[in-house]
């Protein structure tokens, strides 16, 4: 057996078979399925948290989505943008004639045929992304979504030399990679804890032998952090929403609403001049988003009624509204669903899909409407400063 990318370590007795995997080669899925055949541990760990394991072994889950649950837990964004990584994923396992995750799906597979014990190592992706989120700063969340909406809807090949990069890290890493230059912090949650949170799950595992597939990136992490006593407490901890964001999102509209009712006691055709102006900004720029998602006419209607509104209060959003009467008279049937995992693959696909366009429409639409606030605001402000 080659013991290339394998590495062996000893803490405390047990003994820790490291299988540093290229998550684009063939070979390492097969690497996976030897090694495990024999040295037949006591468990094997995998890189995988629940949410993806889940995904991986249940491939029709998709069909049980309930569209509008989806909506009212505000939980389409997030949807859209899981859906987006897939696509991601799947053109880089097109391109290079593979299934994504291979290597963990065998990982899965032989830990069930020696009847080893199956430990998901990895942290909740959410909670990486929390953190990724909570470090960045607005303008690196602003730039965050936009590298990954472009490399999403990116039609390019990878060359050689990105090829070679993408064999030893795994797809949210490789998505990041570029993001990482401009933003070192972004490291620590996403490769730094990980390994800390790996290391310590695979020294935990059951057993006196554990075998552990990673991707080759995060082995030289694992082997520095697997000696000391890490604290999963801390670095799963989702950081708290500050209270800043919320303050804003109040503090706007309710000075936008002083101003137009003060506006109105002043002059009375100037506030008129004012709520026509909120309302066609708000309501246009909502409905245009519903439009690009090739939204039903009835939702974009919603998309353009409810926009005025909503923008003055933060706990709703009319892509919410738009999203559900989109979902109303195009409803998606169970071939939407099947076929989602095949439609995120590309632009036309996403578009196409009554499932994506759904989600489109909501996400879309609740840009719009944000776009309309800050014009509309804007031209309320010009027209009070006019008026006093």
């Amino acid at each position: 057996m080659s013991e290339e990318n394998i590495t062996r370590i000893d803490v405390d007795g047990k003994q820790i078979i490291l299988i540093g995997t290229a998550h684009v080669s063939k070979h390492s899925a097969e690497q996976v399925k030897e090694v495990i055949e024999m040295e037949k541990p006591d468990s094997v760990c995998v890189e995988l948290d629940e949410q993806r394991y889940q995904s991986i072994m249940d491939g029709n889950k998709w069909k049980d989505t309930d569209i509008f649950k989806v909506i009212k837990e505000r939980k389409a964004t997030l949807l859209l943008m899981n859906l987006a990584i897939s696509s991601f994923q799947k053109r880089m396992a097109k391109q290079f004639g593979i299934n994504a995750g291979q290597e963990m799906i065998q990982g899965i597979q032989s830990a069930e045929e020696i009847d080893a014990n199956l430990v998901l190592a990895d942290r909740n992706i959410q909670v990486t992304f929390s953190r990724i989120w909570h470090s960045v700063g607005t303008w690196g969340k602003a730039k965050l979504l936009m590298e990954i909406v472009f490399s999403i809807f990116s039609r390019e090949t990878i060359s050689e030399e990105e090829l070679e990069r993408l064999k030893s890290q795994d797809m949210l890493d490789a998505m990041l990679h570029e993001f990482t230059v401009n933003f070192p912090k972004l490291k620590t949650p996403l490769i730094d804890e990980r390994d800390q949170f790996l290391a310590q799950k695979i020294k935990q595992a059951p057993g006196d032998k554990v075998v552990a597939v990673v991707g080759a990136a995060h082995v030289p992490g694992i082997k520095e952090e697997i000696h000391k006593e890490q604290d999963l407490n801390t670095i799963t901890k989702v950081p708290p929403r500050s209270k800043v964001p919320k303050m804003i999102g109040w503090s706007i509209p309710i000075l936008i609403l002083l101003i137009v009712v003060y506006t109105f006691l002043a002059n009375p055709s100037a506030g008129l001049q004012q709520t026509i102006s909120w309302i066609l900004w708000n309501g246009s720029f909502s409905a245009l988003g519903a439009i690009i998602a090739l939204g039903h006419p009835l939702a974009i209607l919603t998309a353009f009624i409810a926009a005025p509104i909503t923008s003055l209060n933060p706990l709703i959003a009319s892509g919410w509204f738009a999203g559900i009467v989109q979902a109303y008279y195009r409803r998606p049937n169970v071939s939407d669903f099947e076929n989602l995992s095949e439609d995120v693959y590309s632009v036309k696909g996403f578009w196409g899909n009554k499932v994506t366009r759904i989600l489109l429409i909501v996400t879309l639409s609740n840009l719009g409407s944000s776009i309309g606030t800050f014009i509309g605001g804007i031209d309320v402000i010009r027209v009070f400063l006019e008026n006093i």
